[in-house]
C-alpha cells in the first residue's frame, strides 16, 4: 500500500488504529503474534563444519587428496603429510574469510532502535523496539532513531537524516500532507519515516505501517541475503589452470608409467614414481603461495589506509574496469560548506574545507577583508545569530553539533572571525521563532549593547523575498522594486545552476521586542544569499584522472538531485562532454537489458534507490565489466555484495556496508582506491610471475622423468627429491616474487579482460620452453654423471637433483619481468636474493649433511661436477634470453603510431 499517498484520517482507518488513544495492550499482542517481532530475520546459515568442508570441493584439491591417500597406502608418509598440511591450511584460511562475511546481518540488526515511545491504552509508554506492531502510534524527537516504518501524522520542525537509505547528505524536512504520485522514491516520501533513520531536529508522531522484514530496511536485508557472490577472476583462472594441469599431469604420468613398465621397470616403483610425478605436475604449493602473496599485499594496503576483508579482492580490484562510486561522503566531504555569498548585486567566493574556520573571501579573484564590507559582515553575522548549531574542536578536527546547513553558516562566519562566543558578548537573543515547513523561515529577536532590538530571519529565498519591503543595495537600504526582485531571482537561479543550496538572510529593527509572531516576519530588509554545497574532496579529481589513465571509468551513483550530481561530476571530471545522466525514475522504468544499451555512455545516476544500484551493477557486469562498487550506507550493501568487489567507507560507512564489502577504506578517501588498484595490478603480475616459475619448474621435473623413460634410463630423481623441490626450492623464491615492486607503467595499462586466461600474453610458451630446457639439462647432467660411474646411481641422481634446483633458482630472476632477466636490477628485490640464498643453502645441507642423506637419497658432490652443474643450469635462462635480445624488432607502421596517439 502507498501509505504516503493517504491523508491522516485515511491512514488511521487503513491501519485500524486510533491516533488519540493508540492500540490496546490486548490488540498489540494479537498483532505481534500475527506479524511477528519487529526485527530483521536472517537467512538459513550452514554449520561451521559444513562451511569448513566446503573449502575442499575444488577439483584440484580432491585430486591432491587422492594422491595423498595413494602415497599413504604405499608407505610414503612424508609425501602424504606434506600435502595434507598444505590443503588443510588453505581450507582454514578460506573458512575464516567466509565466517567474517556472515556478520552482515548482525550489523544490520544493530541499526534498529532498542526502545520506542508508543501510545498504548491512551498512555505513552516505553517498549522494546522489537514489540512494535503495525497500527502502533509512536512519537520521536531529536536524537531518536526510528524503530519501524512510520506514516507521520504530526510534525513540528521535524528533520530526519536518511543518508543511510537514500544517500542524501542533508536531513529531510518532514510534513504530514499526502504525497501524490506512483512509485515515489524513498527520498521524496516526505511524510514517511523509516526504520534505522535518525531524527536530527524537531519532533513528530506517526503510525507504524511496517515492521521487521516488511520495512524499507527489511527489503534491503532480504536483497543482501539473496545477492549472489560472484567468483573473482583470480579464482576462475586458478580453476581453469588446475583443470588443464590435472589432465596434462595424468596423461604424462600414465605415459611415464606405461613406458617404464614396458621397458622392464618394477611395477611398484613405477607406480610410486607416477604418483610422485602427479604431485609434481600439480603445484600443490600454488594455492598457499597465492594466499601468502595476497596476504602480503593486504599488509601493504593497510599502510595505505585500506583493509582487505577478502583476499582475492586485491587482485580483482586490479582488473576493475568500472568504479561505481556513491557521491556523498565518498567523492564529497559529507559536510555542507558555504562557497558563495551574494548581496547588492555582488558575489563573493568563500574558500576552505569542511567546518574548519580557515578560509578566504574573494571578489573577482581579489582577496577582501569581510569585516570591511558591510553587506558581507551582516550576511555572515546574522546567519550565525539566527542559528542553533555549534562547532567545536575535538582532536585537531572541527566537529558539528547540529544541522549541517546551520553548521555551514556558522563555519562561514567563523572564517570572518565571527564566533558564537564573540557575538554572544555583543548581542542577546531574546526570543526564537522556530522553523516550520509552512513558513519555511526561522527568526530570532536580538538586543545589542545599546538596547536596540532587531528581528533576524533566515529561510527559503523565494519566501523571504515575498516578505521583504526593502533591500540592502550598495551598502544602503533601498525600497524593494521589481528591478531588485528580478536581480535576486537571477542570483538564486545562478547559484542554483551550480548545485548550491541557497539560504536568504533578512532583518529589521524593532520598536518593541515583544512583537507578535504573526506580524514579526513582515516588512524585512533583504540582506542577501549564502550558497552552500557538500564540496568534493580535493584529492578526488586527480584520482579520477589517474583511474581514467589506467582505463578505468568512474560512475557516480547518488540519491541527490540531478543538478547537484551533475555539478559535482563536472567538477571532478567524472562527467565528460556528451556523457549521459540518468535519474532514478527513468531507471525504474527500464529493464536490465534496456539499461545495457545506454550504460556504457552513462556517467551519473541521480535519485537512485538500492534496487536501482543493483540493476546498474548487473547491467555493467552483463556488458563484460569488472565492477567495483563504493558506498557507505545501508542502501549500498546489496550492490556492494553483488559487485565484483565492494568497497566501503571506514569512517562514515555503516557496519552493514563494511561487512558486505571486500575492501574498507580507513580514510574514506576515493584517492585511496587508486593506490589499491595499483597494488591489485601488481599483485596479479606477481602471481603470474610465480605461476610462470612454478610451472616451468614442474614441467622440467616431468620431462626429465619422461625423457629418461623413453631413453630406457634409470629414474633420474626419486619421489622425495621431487617433493622437496616443490615445497622448498619452488616455494621460497615464489613467495619472494610476490614481494616484487610494481613496474613503472603498471597504471598506464588498460584493465585486463576478465576472459584473459592464466597462460595469456605468452606465458604458456615461456613455461613450456623454459621447462623443456630445464628437463633437457637435468637429464644431460644425469647421463654424464651416470656414464662416469654406472654403479653409483644415487650419485648421478644427486647431480641431477642439484642441476634441477640450480637451473630453477637462476630462472626465478628471469621471471621478474615479462621482457628479460636484464630488464630489472636483480638486487631490486632483496627478499628474492635472500630466498635464493636460503634455497641454495638448504640444497647443500640435503646433499652434504650425513643425517639427511639417507632420507633424500643423496651423496656428496665432487668439486669438478659443480662446474658441469653450473654451466648446464645457466642454459635454460640465458639461451632463450640471448635469442630474444638478438632478434630484430619489427618496424612499426606510421599508421599504427597515429592510431595509438589517437587512443
Amino acid at each position: 500500500m502507498n501509505w504516503y499517498g493517504l491523508r491522516v484520517h485515511e491512514v488511521e482507518e487503513k491501519a485500524r488504529t486510533n491516533v488519540k488513544t493508540g492500540l490496546t495492550g490486548q490488540e498489540a499482542n494479537v498483532r505481534l503474534k500475527h506479524f511477528g517481532a519487529n526485527e530483521l530475520q536472517e537467512g538459513k546459515r550452514s554449520s561451521a563444519l559444513v562451511k569448513f568442508l566446503a573449502q575442499f570441493k575444488d577439483f584440484m584439491v580432491l585430486v591432491l587428496l587422492g594422491a595423498t591417500v595413494i602415497s599413504a597406502l604405499l608407505g610414503e608418509m612424508v609425501d602424504a603429510v606434506a600435502i595434507v598440511a598444505i590443503v588443510i591450511l588453505n581450507g582454514i584460511l578460506g573458512f575464516l574469510q567466509e565466517h567474517r562475511a556472515e556478520k552482515s546481518m548482525d550489523a544490520l540488526k544493530e541499526l534498529a532502535a532498542p526502545q520506542a515511545t508508543v501510545l498504548r491504552d491512551n498512555k505513552w509508554v516505553k517498549v522494546a523496539s522489537k514489540q512494535l506492531v503495525p497500527g502502533d502510534i509512536i512519537k520521536f524527537t531529536s536524537g531518536d532513531r526510528i524503530g519501524a516504518d512510520v506514516r507521520i501524522i504530526e510534525a513540528s520542525s521535524l528533520y530526519i537524516e536518511e543518508s543511510a537509505l537514500t544517500g542524501e547528505s542533508v536531513p529531510v524536512q518532514k510534513r504530514i500532507d499526502a504525497v501524490n504520485g506512483v512509485d515515489v522514491g524513498i527520498g521524496d516520501q516526505t511524510n514517511m519515516a523509516f526504520m534505522g533513520t535518525m531524527v536530527t531536529r524537531g519532533s513528530g508522531i506517526g503510525t507504524v505501517i511496517g515492521t521487521g522484514m516488511n520495512t524499507a530496511m527489511g527489503q534491503i536485508a532480504d536483497m543482501l541475503q539473496n545477492a549472489e557472490e560472484n567468483e573473482t577472476p583470480l579464482q576462475r583462472r586458478l580453476e581453469q589452470m588446475g583443470k588443464i594441469l590435472i589432465v596434462v599431469s595424468l596423461l604424462l604420468t600414465a605415459l611415464v608409467v606405461l613406458i617404464g613398465v614396458y621397458q622392464g621397470h618394477d611395477v611398484y616403483h613405477m607406480f610410486l614414481a607416477g604418483v610422485s610425478l602427479a604431485v609434481a605436475a600439480i603445484p600443490e604449493g600454488l594455492p598457499a603461495i597465492v594466499t601468502v602473496a595476497l596476504s602480503l599485499g593486504v599488509q601493504r594496503m593497510i599502510k595505505k589506509k585500506s583493509i582487505v576483508r577478502k583476499l582475492p579482492a586485491v587482485e580483482t580490484l586490479g582488473c576493475a574496469s568500472v568504479i561505481c562510486s556513491d557521491k556523498t561522503g565518498t567523492m564529497t566531504q559529507n559536510k555542507m560548506m558555504v562557497t558563495h555569498l551574494w548581496s547588492g548585486g555582488k558575489t563573493w567566493h568563500v574558500t576552505g574545507q569542511g567546518y574548519s574556520p580557515s578560509g578566504e573571501f574573494t571578489e573577482d579573484e581579489r582577496k577582501i577583508n569581510p569585516s570591511a564590507v558591510k553587506s558581507v559582515q551582516q550576511l555572515l553575522m546574522f546567519g550565525c545569530l539566527c542559528n542553533n548549531a555549534n562547532i567545536s574542536k575535538r582532536k585537531k578536527e572541527y566537529v558539528l553539533d547540529g544541522d549541517p546547513t546551520e553548521g555551514a553558516l556558522v563555519a562561514a562566519a567563523m572564517k570572518a572571525g565571527l564566533t558564537r562566543e564573540a557575538l554572544a558578548g555583543q548581542f542577546q537573543i531574546i526570543k526564537e521563532i522556530p522553523f516550520d515547513s509552512t513558513r519555511k523561515m526561522m527568526s530570532v529577536v536580538i538586543r545589542d549593547k545599546q538596547g536596540k532590538a532587531f528581528l533576524v530571519t533566515k529561510g527559503a529565498p523565494d519566501v523571504l523575498l515575498g516578505v521583504s519591503s526593502s533591500i540592502l543595495w550598495g551598502e544602503k537600504q533601498q525600497s524593494m522594486t521589481t528591478l531588485y526582485q528580478d536581480e535576486i531571482q537571477r542570483a538564486i537561479h545562478h547559484l542554483g545552476s551550480q548545485a548550491l543550496r541557497t539560504i536568504a538572510i533578512a532583518y529589521k529593527p524593532l520598536r518593541n521586542e515583544l512583537i507578535n509572531e504573526r506580524d514579526a516576519e513582515t516588512d524585512l530588509m533583504f540582506i542577501g544569499l549564502q550558497g552552500m554545497i557538500d564540496p568534493p574532496r580535493p584529492e578526488v579529481k586527480q584520482a579520477v584522472q589517474e583511474c581514467r589513465d589506467a582505463g578505468i571509468r568512474t560512475v557516480m551513483i547518488t540519491g541527490d538531485h540531478k543538478i547537484t550530481a551533475m555539478a559535482i561530476a563536472k567538477q571532478l571530471t567524472v562527467l565528460p562532454e556528451g556523457g549521459k545522466v540518468v535519474e532514478g525514475t527513468e531507471l525504474a522504468a527500464m529493464s536490465v537489458e534496456e539499461l545495457e544499451d545506454i550504460v556504457e555512455d552513462t556517467y551519473v545516476f541521480a535519485r537512485v534507490s538500492p534496487e536501482h544500484k543493483l540493476k546498474i551493477v548487473k547491467a555493467l557486469q552483463n556488458k563484460g565489466h569488472i565492477v567495483a562498487m563504493t558506498g557507505d550506507g545501508v542502501n549500498d550493501a546489496p550492490a556492494i555484495k553483488a559487485s565484483d568487489i565492494g568497497i566501503a567507507m571506514g569512517i562514515a560507512g555503516t557496519d552493514v556496508a563494511k561487512e558486505a564489502s571486500s575492501l574498507v577504506l580507513l580514510d574514506d578517501n576515493f584517492a585511496t582506491i587508486k593506490a589499491a588498484i595499483k597494488e591489485g595490478r601488481n599483485i596479479y603480475e606477481n602471481i603470474r610471475k610465480f605461476i610462470r616459475y612454478l610451472l616451468a619448474s614442474n614441467v622440467g621435473e616431468i620431462l626429465v622423468m619422461l625423457f629418461a623413460m623413453i631413453l630406457a634410463l634409470p629414474l633420474p630423481l626419486v619421489p622425495i627429491q621431487i617433493l622437496w623441490v616443490n615445497l622448498v626450492t619452488d616455494g621460497l623464491p615464489a613467495m619472494a616474487l610476490g614481494l616484487d615492486k610494481p613496474e613503472d607503467d603498471v597504471m598506464k595499462r588498460k584493465p585486463r579482460s576478465p576472459k584473459e586466461g592464466v597462460f595469456s600474453r605468452g606465458l604458456g610458451w615461456k613455461v613450456l620452453s623454459r621447462g623443456f630446457l630445464i628437463g633437457i639439462v637435468t637429464l644431460l647432467a644425469f647421463i654424464v654423471a651416470y656414464n662416469q660411474n654406472p654403479n653409483e646411481l644415487k650419485y648421478a641422481q644427486t647431480v641431477a637433483f642439484a642441476t634441477l634446483v640450480l637451473s630453477q633458482l637462476i630462472l626465478v630472476f628471469d621471471c621478474r619481468s615479462e621482457r628479460s632477466i636484464y630488464h630489472r636490477n636483480p638486487f631490486g628485490n632483496m627478499y628474492l636474493v635472500g630466498a635464493v640464498f636460503i634455497s641454495l643453502l638448504l640444497m647443500l645441507v640435503v646433499i652434504y649433511y650425513p643425517p639427511l642423506q639417507p632420507i633424500f637419497d643423496t651423496l656428496p658432490i665432487k668439486g669438478r661436477d659443480w662446474l658441469l652443474i653450473g654451466g648446464l643450469s645457466s642454459i635454460p635462462t640465458f639461451l632463450l634470453v640471448g635469442a630474444v635480445l638478438t632478434k630484430k624488432p619489427k618496424k612499426q607502421s606510421k599508421l599504427k603510431i597515429v592510431n595509438q596517439s589517437k587512443i
